[in-house]
């Protein structure tokens, strides 16, 4: 298995200050595939990060129970997986991007249609991404 078909540690949002800026900074913004909502931000790469880093985020508004919500985080990891390359491939060399994916559903759907709106947020970010 190659290492871009691993989701690593080291690709998950895990710096307090990433994410204030992610969240509360100007230069963010936000893609909507219901029930996935992804609020991405890039920029400046720093030495030793990988070029894209990701936050999943399952409500307890949402899903009362913890194993409803990690079935939830497990579908959209394994989506992001699978088409992280669509968004990978078009960070450039001197840049980084964090995306965060917020579920926004009381509902579960199936993994197809969860891969099929993560791949379409992956699709979106990376358009924007090559017109900045």
């Amino acid at each position: 298995m190659t290492a871009s078909a691993i989701f690593q540690k080291r690709e998950r949002i895990v710096s307090r200050k990433l994410m204030d800026e992610l969240f509360c900074g100007d230069h963010s913004h936000a893609v909507v595939a219901y029930p996935l909502k992804a609020v991405y931000l890039a920029k400046e790469h720093l030495d030793g990060q990988v070029p894209v880093e990701v936050l999943i985020s399952v409500s307890k508004k949402h899903f009362k129970h913890a194993v409803d919500r990690n079935r939830v985080k497990r579908q959209v990891r394994e989506a992001y997986r699978k088409q992280k390359q669509l968004l990978t491939e078009r960070v450039g060399e001197d840049m980084m991007v964090a995306v965060a994916f917020i579920w926004m559903s009381n509902q579960h759907i199936s993994s197809a249609e969860v891969d099929s709106r993560v791949k379409h947020i992956l699709t979106r970010i990376a358009k924007k991404i090559g017109n900045e």
